[in-house]
């Protein structure tokens, strides 16, 4: 049986183009460092930072 993290553990970032905060995913595990905007939509820029 795997390990259960919980999520309060996870690192965590500020959204470039929002500002709220986001959790570490396992699709961004191999590039976690690059890993700037929380969604498809902050990086297409279309969100207003406020």
């Amino acid at each position: 049986m795997a390990r259960m993290i919980k999520k309060a553990n996870l690192p965590s970032k500020i959204c470039a183009a929002c500002g709220l905060p986001f959790a570490w995913r396992k699709k961004w595990a191999r590039d976690w460092d690059q890993v700037r905007y929380c969604s498809d939509r902050c990086r297409s820029g279309k969100v207003k930072p406020g």
